[in-house]
């Protein structure tokens, strides 16, 4: 039996209760498009790029598809500049890019700009006015969320807890996205210092039951079976995210791709070394160096700007032990297939799961 749509997805026009994560550098507009005209909802994110990079993508995306996708947008407090704990996360990285014959950057940029009170993104965003757009790491101001509400478009936001889910709800966005603790890539936790690590599934039974917004649970759900299980719990849709990284339309490199269908799959950690911000991915040598570094990282997302750069020292010579391959802990079940095929296999399993 296929499980009746929430409203909010009836409205859109979609056929399945099935959002494809974002995973800003990995999902495309190829990617996006192709989920989409399956009939569940394809996403892309925007938060590493430019004002005008951004609009080129949704532009590409909107271009391949007529139906709904969604727009993520990065909604982070842009962290104090601390020059010396900079400077110390860099010298203690020097050996590793010495290694490569590389020298560190002499000082830390922030890559990414936030969408919070960024005035020339909101009126890019507002101008193209994608389907849906959705929120990680915090909220954008009240005044941006009611404008996008005013020009129909649909808001989702991303809770690790049930006091973000209900910031979220006052704020008057139209969904809540449940992040268990098991999601690959980075935690949505407004503060990353109050990550309470909760599972998928225990926050979408707490949201469920004490939220009034429609949860859609994200972390770990990889099979028809997994999204039966997040329905029976209350949520009215999923996110899946790592389930998607291995279909031809992503843009993931030909070594992540070989590290998704390896040994490493079964290995993946939570680390802020990589990013300045925790995030889920296969453990490799930054997640060692993180653990034992005796300081305090800088922010994100200046560790990202020495990260990128020992990952393009090292990739030059055939290395990718300091890339950012993020991935849940659901990751060995990973399928490659075509994105539309393996919209397709999920609805299929689920009909069979709700069925036994």
């Amino acid at each position: 039996m296929t499980p009746s749509l929430p409203d909010w997805m009836a409205r859109l026009g979609l056929q399945h209760p099935l959002i494809q994560a974002p995973m800003a550098g990995t999902s495309t507009p190829q990617l996006a498009a192709a989920v989409s005209e399956a009939g569940a909802l394809g996403s892309v994110g925007i938060g590493a790029y430019s004002v005008d990079q951004a609009q080129q993508h949704i532009a590409q995306t909107q271009a391949l598809t007529q139906r709904p996708v969604n727009v993520n947008l990065f909604c982070h407090q842009q962290a104090a500049a601390d020059a010396e704990r900079e400077a110390a996360w860099i010298r203690y990285l020097a050996p590793e890019f010495a290694r490569f014959g590389a020298q560190p950057p002499s000082q830390l940029r922030s890559i990414y700009a936030t969408a919070v009170g960024n005035a020339a993104l909101q009126a890019m965003l507002l101008a193209h006015k994608p389907a849906v757009v959705s929120f990680h790491f915090g909220l954008p101001e009240p005044a941006f969320i009611a404008a996008l509400r005013a020009a129909g478009i649909t808001t989702l936001a991303c809770a690790t807890t049930l006091d973000e889910a209900r910031q979220i709800e006052q704020a008057g966005v139209d969904v809540v996205v449940a992040q268990g603790m098991e999601a690959g890539g980075h935690r949505g936790a407004f503060v990353p210092e109050q990550d309470r690590l909760m599972g998928t599934f225990a926050l979408t039974r707490v949201l469920a039951a004490h939220c009034r917004l429609p949860v859609v649970a994200a972390g770990g759900i990889m099979d028809g079976s997994g999204i039966a299980a997040a329905l029976e719990l209350g949520a009215c849709a999923v996110q899946m995210g790592t389930a998607f990284i291995l279909c031809p339309e992503s843009a993931a490199s030909p070594a992540y791709r070989a590290e998704l269908q390896s040994e490493r799959a079964h290995h993946t950690a939570i680390t802020a070394a990589i990013s300045g911000r925790p995030a889920r991915g296969m453990a490799n040598r930054l997640h060692l160096l993180g653990a034992d570094y005796a300081g305090d990282l800088p922010g994100y997302p200046m560790v990202y700007d020495a990260g990128k750069a020992l990952h393009q020292a090292a990739s030059a010579q055939g290395h990718s032990d300091y890339a950012a391959h993020w991935a849940g802990q659901g990751a060995p079940l990973a399928r490659a297939l075509p994105a539309a095929t393996l919209v397709q296999t999920l609805v299929q399993e689920l009909a069979q799961a709700r069925q036994a």
